[in-house]
């Protein structure tokens, strides 16, 4: 049996049913296969597809071959496509995994997520071992850009957030210290606040959502663009090269950031006290003085370096280990700033029960 197919066959004109071809089937029952002449075919789009394919499909369950030599080449190979993976295969949903087995696999993922954590916790000590002994290699001037990157150009969204912080700490306080005509002491609530706490704090979260992101999209595009295999083949470690200089550009950064972000706190702190409850700025400024000593911006610079660390490991571990996709990059971005405020408020947590039994 031998279909013609001529004219322009697009979708905008009406097309012959499956019911005049099934006509066909039924009067000749002697048909062993199908062929197609499209010698006048003019045009064709996916209409002409979709007409094939309930044709084949109603064709082939009467058990009649159907040769497709007779259609143009393009028509051909996008018949292959479409039939390459059976129809019902392609709609046969999954089933539904036990609830055993799904909590038996994501146990078995999160130990296999620590597993790659302390590996490359491990990769990195290694990698800060060789650079004490002189052996790390990595460019200079990569690592003087990561600190440009980590320091100067993060003072801007530091400075706003940290002089917001002030004032907000500043105005709680005060609602609370006006009732018992205790104004002065905003002075000492914001400095102490600032210098043991939310200046460290603060600084470390706009540090994961701004450079933690950044370093896990720009290794992620790395993996994706396979630049981390090629230095690997070129013998280049990419611990050394990639990971250690953006680890020491925040370690290094994150201490001067966070007493910025004191000294901001403060002034934030000093427009409320000043402006709204009469104070002097000698009386907030020997107030201030007097209720903070070294301890206190000791700890909060310890603690930021230790921020820093964290940021640093969790945005190039998720970038190291990004897929090689699009949205792998997205999605590694997006991991390493949770897993970073994540561990920043649990470690801050340590550090409160830490600092509280040793008594400073």
């Amino acid at each position: 049996m031998q279909i013609r197919l001529s004219g322009a066959w697009v979708s905008d004109l009406p097309q012959p049913g499956m019911a005049e071809i099934e006509g066909l089937l039924g009067k000749d029952a002697g048909i062993s296969q199908v062929t197609f002449d499209c010698r006048e075919l003019q045009a064709w789009d996916s209409s002409l597809l979709t007409f094939l394919l309930r044709l084949v499909r109603q064709v082939e369950e009467g058990g009649i071959a159907v040769l497709q030599e007779g259609l143009p080449e393009g028509v051909q190979k996008l018949m292959h496509l479409a039939t390459a993976v059976p129809e019902k295969a392609a709609r046969q949903k999954a089933a539904r995994e036990p609830f055993l087995s799904l909590v038996g696999n994501r146990v078995l993922a999160i130990l296999r997520e620590g597993e790659g954590m302390l590996a490359f916790l491990g990769e990195s000590v290694q990698s800060f071992g060789r650079l004490v002994r002189g052996k790390a290699r990595f460019r200079r001037s990569d690592f003087t850009l990561l600190l440009q990157e980590c320091g100067i150009q993060a003072l801007s969204i530091v400075s706003l957030i940290s002089v917001l912080v002030g004032l907000i700490l500043a105005f709680v306080g005060s609602v609370q210290l006006q009732t018992f005509g205790a104004q002065i002491y905003i002075a000492d609530l914001v400095g102490i606040a600032m210098a043991r706490e939310m200046g460290a704090m603060m600084t470390a979260i706009i540090m994961a959502g701004r450079t933690g992101a950044a370093f896990a999209a720009q290794l992620g595009t790395m993996e994706v663009n396979e630049e981390i295999d090629a230095l690997k083949t070129l013998g280049f470690s990419p611990m050394d090269f990639l990971v250690l200089p953006r680890m020491l550009a925040l370690i290094l950064m994150m201490p001067l950031l966070c007493l910025y972000a004191d000294l901001m706190g403060i002034l934030g702190g000093a427009v409320v006290g000043i402006g709204m409850f009469d104070l002097t700025p000698v009386q907030y400024l020997n107030q201030t003085s007097n209720a903070l000593d070294l301890i206190d911006f000791a700890v909060g610079i310890v603690k930021s370096a230790f921020f820093g660390i964290l940021v640093a490991l969790c945005g190039c571990y998720r970038g190291v280990q990004c897929g090689r996709s699009a949205s792998a990059v997205g999605a590694a971005a997006t991991s390493a700033v949770v897993m970073a405020i994540v561990l920043i408020i649990l470690s801050d947590g340590l550090f409160a029960v830490l600092t509280n039994v040793l008594g400073i």
